[in-house]
């Protein structure tokens, strides 16, 4: 017998797109919000079979929200709808998608009226439907009057645009364009245990393709990017992913065997890595963190490479209480910065970072070269780095230390690294990002006394 009784009407599960766009809102906005990093905000399972999509989705809206959002959230008309950070970061999500993606626009607006109600904004659910409608309708006109500003053209906070224009006025476009750029896949090479060309053989015959960095010995950029765990040789610690330009660091000290080094600032580990690499034979390393979570970084890095090292938790501003008073041959201090030569890996710095902490990153610079000075022997070299590309933490912070320390000077560059793109800074050189790296600034300080020998 028939029943009358309709049957319950359930609730459609959200597909795919819809949970990719929620998990990137809840990510952007607790950047926007909370003042997150992405790789905190982004932090979960690592083998989320949607880890990927939702990190390509929050780096993508982060690196164009200042486009994106001057043009899309003022159609929220209803009264209070702007102050709902989860509602603002969906909205942008989606344009980032409408944009950006090859994504069907139908398909898009539909799972984002589901990502509101997987974010628990059901009442929004067709306020979010409307504003991307009418966003679809009317882009080539909200987007063209964003434009006219070269800041929110470039998707750049004002103040960097400035800085930027004040500090390189001839890069200045192609600057912005860099930092909105996707960084390949680069990976060091441990020449101990392999070639390049060999490396390259090796690819090469699992049907993966990749080029060598004029410049830098120990490069190889792949032309796609891959999984760590599908990387041959990573997993014995033969390959390391590492931006071309950060690995010059290693390149420019130049450690030799049998010398002491300590590595400031290590974590998390990639440069520490580098420098047992580059010797070519026995080092006594010391790594140096002040955060115990960050030198557990290095440690876990070091154990894939095979190599070994001191590792030390302190803040070298203060009394060296771990150091045993021998002094070290070679110091790397890559400081850190306000990250203005890595924004193409890390879009979130335009959001996160004011002209008002670059003085603070200065100030602590200054104390750790400062710190850093008294550990190193008369003779010996001081590398002092960042991926900044603004001159106040880099040739600013070198100049002042210079003019404040007797016997301190400035090394000229290696002679098998003067054929790269360095821009001089007086003192120091600075690379700027692009095809062949990111932005990295290097000076090579030495300790007047006896001279190493020379550097080749």
């Amino acid at each position: 017998m028939s029943s009358n009784r309709s049957a319950p009407v359930r609730a459609r599960p959200p597909g795919t797109a819809a949970l990719v766009l929620s998990a990137a809102a809840r990510a952007v906005a607790a950047v926007l919000g909370e003042g997150q990093s992405a790789e905190a905000a982004l932090a979960g399972k690592p083998q989320d079979p949607l880890r990927a999509a939702v990190q390509a989705v929050t780096l993508g809206t982060l690196r164009w929200y200042l486009r994106l959002a001057p043009a899309v959230l003022p159609l929220l008309a209803r009264p209070g709808a702007q102050t709902d950070a989860k509602l603002r970061s969906l909205l942008v999500c989606a344009a980032h998608q409408l944009e950006y993606s090859a994504h069907a626009s139908a398909t898009t607006v539909a799972a984002a009226v589901d990502a509101a109600r997987l974010l628990g904004l059901e009442r929004a659910a067709g306020l979010v439907n409307a504003v991307l409608r009418r966003f679809l309708r009317e882009h080539v006109a909200l987007l063209g009057a964003v434009d006219r500003d070269l800041a929110a053209r470039h998707a750049h906070p004002d103040w960097l645009v400035a800085a930027l224009r004040a500090a390189w006025p001839e890069e200045l476009e192609r600057l912005l364009a860099a930092n909105n750029g996707h960084p390949p896949l680069s990976l060091r090479v441990d020449i101990d245990r392999t070639s390049i060309a060999a490396y390259l053989q090796e690819l090469a015959a699992r049907g993966l393709h990749a080029e060598s960095v004029p410049g830098v010995p120990t490069a190889a950029m792949l032309a796609l990017a891959l999984p760590v765990t599908d990387i041959p040789g990573f997993a014995e610690g033969r390959v390391s992913v590492q931006d071309p330009s950060a690995q010059l660091a290693a390149a420019w000290l130049a450690p030799r065997p049998g010398e002491r080094v300590l590595d400031a600032c290590a974590a998390p580990g990639g440069k520490s890595g580098a420098l047992l690499e580059m010797a070519g034979g026995p080092i006594a390393l010391t790594a140096v963190d002040s955060d115990g979570v960050r030198l557990a970084r290095v440690a876990d890095n070091l154990r894939r490479l095979g190599r070994e090292a001191r590792l030390v938790q302190a803040d070298l501003c203060a009394p060296p209480a771990w150091w045993d008073g021998v002094p070290f041959d070679a110091i790397l201090l890559d400081a850190p910065c306000s990250g203005t030569g890595v924004i193409r890996r890390h879009p979130d710095i335009k959001l996160l970072r004011r002209a008002s902490d670059i003085a603070g990153f200065a100030s602590r610079q200054s104390e750790l070269l400062r710190g850093c000075w008294p550990l190193l022997r008369r003779g010996g070299r001081l590398l002092y780095a960042t991926c900044s590309v603004l001159a106040a933490e880099n040739a600013t912070v070198v100049s002042a230390f210079l003019a404040a320390t007797p016997g301190a000077s400035v090394l000229p560059v290696p002679e098998p690294l003067r054929h790269l793109p360095l821009h001089s800074c007086e003192p120091g050189w600075q690379l700027l990002p692009g095809a062949a790296g990111d932005g990295f600034y290097y000076a090579c300080l030495q300790k007047e006394g006896e001279a190493p020998q020379a550097l080749s």
